[in-house]
């Protein structure tokens, strides 16, 4: 008799059809819509590019962004790990970037676009040593790099509920922190309601009624959505041909190693998060899908791209696992890159709006990495200090912005983001203690001791008059043996041991 064939579909495979689709896939869009615009924004106006320019910088950050998230979500052979992972303008290169338009050497904006084509290629030819590490990620790793992406995304969240332009008069008011806790408010009262699907669209139903209170208040202007051309395709090499200076590339290159470590960690926290199997031939897909959109992207004029991670942060809140939501998201931002009239409407939804909505969404990026943390084992090692120490570190850049200023230019690119600050120190320090026992005691420090001996009530409440431990084996008061067996605790996710004559109940 045959054995009838089960099919084992991953999480990240279930299609919920059109609508959902468009709909999930528009809250990805309005969540790091600011994010992915911000970038061209900065480096534009540090390049002294006029405001027209700007724009069109914007909508090629757009397409390409909606590009690399198609490649990264469906994948081609070698490319792109099938996640749900929405791509766009990496954050980490834009100080690299300003440096070298602002240096006034040879190039100008022309040097970036070598740069990140040179370096990205550079990625791309390491990305098979990147690939073979996930070994070294395990959830004591994953869990301190997300737990720490959800604490440096906060200060984001912060400013946006200010309202996002510090030079701005109204930056910090009582109007635009109140639109933010209104939001806030709402994603909260509608993630209560009894309807699973409202609860799952709960920030973008805060986001479109958050809006639509500032309209009616007048923080709300959309006054500039009908001003500019309806429909453009960005014109390849508009911003002139791409040049290629020595120390730009070098630069870059530091840039490209931050990505491909922030990358890691976001493909293996997604995957964590959604609960699928992420190997070294994924990853390693996923990292050439990053360095292949980082090489094209410069050709419409946009620069390195890698997977935004606050949309880690709306995969978690929502609990929509799929890829092909994601890649509708694609979709609307490749949509949103060629009608720069839909990107103006998006833009006009007030910064404060986001910033409530953001709380939510990357407070639940920490959450999610508190929890991979509770799987880890700290008996009689130094697991703790390692998350202690990693956490700690990856959250000077966030405390003090300038603590790295007089350092060397190339040790500051890396250690000046939070996430890969941790991310070094959490592989560092979990290779130094786990993998190179060689030299470690039998009880590992202090920490480890403190946390080794803690009991719960359940525990004591099995023993009985008389009990006690000799020589690994639990006696009763007759000294006879009593049997031990291992109990699957569902509250803590791990086993742990009762003596088989207790009268507690499994």
């Amino acid at each position: 008799m045959k054995t009838p064939h089960v099919s084992h579909q991953r999480p990240e495979d279930e299609n919920l059809g059109v609508g959902a689709n468009m709909a999930y896939g528009l809250q990805h869009v309005l969540t790091m819509y600011g994010g992915i615009v911000a970038v061209p924004l900065i480096i534009g106006q540090a390049a002294g590019l006029t405001p027209a320019d700007i724009g069109l910088l914007i909508a090629a950050s757009l397409f390409a962004g909606g590009l690399a998230t198609l490649l990264q979500t469906l994948g081609l052979p070698f490319f792109g790990c099938q996640l749900p992972l929405v791509q766009g303008v990496s954050f980490s290169g834009v100080a690299t970037m300003v440096a070298i338009v602002s240096s006034g050497g040879e190039g100008g904006f022309q040097s970036i676009l070598g740069a990140v084509i040179a370096a990205s290629l550079i990625g791309l030819l390491i990305t098979p040593v990147f690939s073979r590490i996930t070994r070294f990620f395990p959830p004591l790793v994953t869990g301190i790099v997300i737990t720490t992406i959800g604490l440096t995304l906060m200060p984001v969240a912060a400013r946006w509920a200010m309202g996002g332009n510090s030079h701005a008069a109204d930056f910090g008011s009582m109007a635009n922190i109140g639109l933010a806790a209104v939001t806030l408010v709402l994603v909260l009262l509608l993630s209560k309601i009894g309807s699973a699907t409202i609860s799952r669209l709960s920030i973008l139903l805060a986001m479109v009624i958050g809006t639509i209170i500032a309209l009616f208040l007048g923080m709300a202007d959309f006054s500039s959505v009908t001003q500019g051309p309806m429909f453009g395709f960005p014109t390849p090499f508009h911003f002139g041909m791409p040049t290629f200076h020595f120390a730009a590339i070098l630069s870059m290159c530091i840039v490209v190693m931050v990505t491909l470590v922030e990358t890691s960690a976001d493909i293996l926290a997604v995957g964590e998060i959604i609960g699928t199997k992420v190997d070294s031939k994924r990853l390693g897909n996923g990292l050439r899908a990053d360095m292949l959109s980082s090489m094209i992207a410069p050709i419409f004029g946009s620069f390195t791209q890698s997977a935004f991670a606050q949309n880690v942060g709306l995969v978690a809140v929502t609990g929509i696992k799929s890829r092909y939501v994601v890649a509708t998201g694609g979709l609307f931002l490749v949509i949103l890159g060629l009608l720069p009239f839909m990107g103006r409407v998006i833009a006009a939804v007030p910064t404060s709006v986001l910033g409530g909505a953001g709380i939510v969404l990357f407070g639940t990026v920490a959450a999610s990495g508190i929890r991979t943390l509770s799987k880890v084992d700290y008996r009689n090692n130094v697991n703790l200090i390692i998350v202690a120490t990693s956490i700690g570190f990856g959250m000077i850049p966030i405390a003090a912005p300038n603590f790295y200023d007089h350092f060397p230019s190339w040790f500051a690119t890396i250690f000046h983001s939070g996430i890969s600050s941790s991310a070094i120190m959490a592989i560092v320090l979990n290779l130094t203690f786990n993998h190179l026992t060689a030299g470690n005691s039998d009880q590992q420090s202090v920490f480890a001791a403190g946390t080794e001996r803690v009991l719960r009530y359940q525990d004591l409440a099995a023993l009985r008059e008389g009990d006690y431990f000799s020589e690994g084996k639990l006696h009763d008061c007759d000294g006879k043996e009593v049997p031990v067996i291992e109990v699957e605790d569902h509250g803590h996710g791990e086993p742990r041991t009762v003596h088989a004559n207790s009268s507690e109940h499994a």
